[in-house]
């Protein structure tokens, strides 16, 4: 049996504001439980939900010396889908309804939290042959483990994995608090170490010593070789690059599933989606003051409303995006701008955009059942989960070739008829905009061939089974 631990800042159903919570908390329940033990630890924040809280379990308790201060650490625990959760406990750094606040108070937090959770592991009864960490909030746990720790036999031989999530965000702070903090030599803080640019760089240590690297996309593991996409880490992902490899995320097929999904009123799958799913069309244009029209063209749009998604692009080009056979769904909120760019061509289209500036699951998998297409233009996308949500419920993507999403998605051949979406390669309004206008024509002038696309991207498995054996191997590897 070999015992594996996941240990990150989120993990649903706990406490999610991204992607990353989705990862922790689904993909363990996918390993052979025969052969891996797979727990998670994460930190026990006051704003998880009190009927969760209520069923945690007491473990221990100890003290821990962090830089000058003295703090108190509990350690709970929570048996979920036949898989164990620990939970750190300080209400000093993690009395907060939200995991992430001020960059100098999370510099403390997750080095208060690594440490913790690695003087945890003697207590609880685990010893893991594997430290899977996830993000720059785990990053000092492989360095930790190759410094102090090593003087305990508990953890010697204890390997370490690091995923990059997204490697825009860092951990960065400038050495002298971080030196102050953490607790370690003033010889990790050069630059072949924790140093980076004048400031220390938490994700930076745990690449320089994890024993292996993973990212969530096999385009996204090479793109960030190059200095576009790399963040200026680019130089030691390269020199790492023998230990780097790329396993794209799953979607939870239970969660999204149309024949199931409680959040939409007809239900479907890959033989009755032609019948089925306009139902659900009609039903959310009814719902969101639309034009009703089942054969109108519906754009859809599940994200942050921020640059990195590709909004600019779409912010340029909206008057032609919005044409008269078309209906664009738009659900997030993010930068005012884009914001208001999206209230202003709702009030002006009122019959066929409907602009909606708050977050709703039941209106994303809605979104998600009803539209024809889904777009998602991004700059740069490490792995992205909305294109396999949309595949799944026979939803057309309409993406640029980036990371996950040029894994994922199979550009449309109508010479050869293959292919699952569209997409465009360079990040530019125009090309953008012909491919949108290139799927608009099929769909109205090719029905045949729109649901052949359709057909094959149902019939695609982006389940988290997937992952997981890819993780296993990587396990075994190491």
């Amino acid at each position: 049996m070999k015992n594996i631990l996941f240990i990150a800042s989120e993990s649903i159903p706990f406490m999610k504001t991204g992607g990353l919570a989705d990862v922790v908390g689904s993909l363990p329940k996918y390993f052979n439980k025969e052969e891996f033990d797979v727990r998670v630890i994460i930190p026990k924040y006051t704003g998880i939900a009190e009927e969760l809280k209520n069923k945690m379990e007491y473990v221990t308790h100890f003290y821990l010396e962090l830089a000058w201060r003295k703090q108190y650490v509990g350690v709970l625990s929570f048996k979920l889908h036949g898989m164990i959760f620990y939970f750190i406990d300080n209400e000093f750094y993690f009395g907060s309804q939200h995991p992430y606040g001020e960059i100098y108070q999370d510099i403390e937090k997750f080095a208060f939290f690594d440490k913790a959770v690695l003087s945890a592991l003697p207590l609880i009864g685990f010893r893991p042959d594997i430290v899977h960490c996830h993000d720059w909030e785990t990053g000092l746990i492989p360095v930790y483990l190759k410094d102090s720790f090593q003087q305990d036999a508990f953890f010697r031989g204890i390997k370490s994995i690091m995923t990059i999530h997204n490697l825009k965000y860092q951990g960065i702070w400038d050495l002298k608090t971080v030196m102050d903090t953490a607790g370690l030599d003033k010889s990790y803080f050069a630059p072949d170490k924790l140093e980076a640019y004048g400031d220390a760089n938490y994700l930076k240590g745990g690449l320089v010593y994890c024993d292996y690297i993973t990212t969530v996309s096999e385009t996204y593991a090479q793109e960030i070789k190059t200095p576009f996409y790399g963040e200026k880490l680019d130089g030691l992902i390269n020199a790492k690059s023998g230990c780097l490899t790329g396993i794209i995320n799953g979607i939870d097929y239970d969660e999204y599933n149309p024949m199931t999904d409680p959040c939409i009123p007809y239900h479907y799958d890959a033989r009755t989606f032609r019948k089925e799913k306009p139902k659900n069309k009609r039903a959310f244009q009814k719902e969101l003051g639309l034009a009703e029209d089942d054969k109108r063209f519906m754009l859809g749009i599940v994200t942050r409303l921020t640059d990195q998604k590709g909004l600019d692009l779409i912010d340029y080009v909206i008057e032609e995006i919005c044409a008269e056979d078309t209906q664009l769904v738009v659900l997030g909120t993010g930068e005012e701008k884009y914001e208001h760019v999206f209230r202003h061509f709702a009030w002006k289209y009122p019959d066929r955009v409907s602009a909606n500036i708050f977050f709703s699951d039941e209106y994303a998998h809605k979104i998600y059942a009803s539209c024809d297409a889904f777009l998602m233009p991004s700059l740069f996308e490490p792995c992205g989960l909305s294109q396999m949500m949309s595949l799944r419920y026979g939803t057309v993507p309409i993406v640029r070739e980036t990371g996950g999403l040029k894994d994922t998605v199979e550009p449309y051949n109508e010479y050869d008829s293959l292919g699952t979406g569209f997409s465009f390669a360079n990040y530019n309004a125009h090309e953008m905009l012909n491919t949108i206008r290139y799927a608009r024509h099929v769909y109205y002038n090719k029905k045949r061939e729109w649901n052949k696309i359709i057909d094959r991207g149902m019939a695609k498995d982006f389940s988290w089974s997937n992952s997981a054996k890819k993780y296993e191997d990587l396990y075994r590897h190491i």
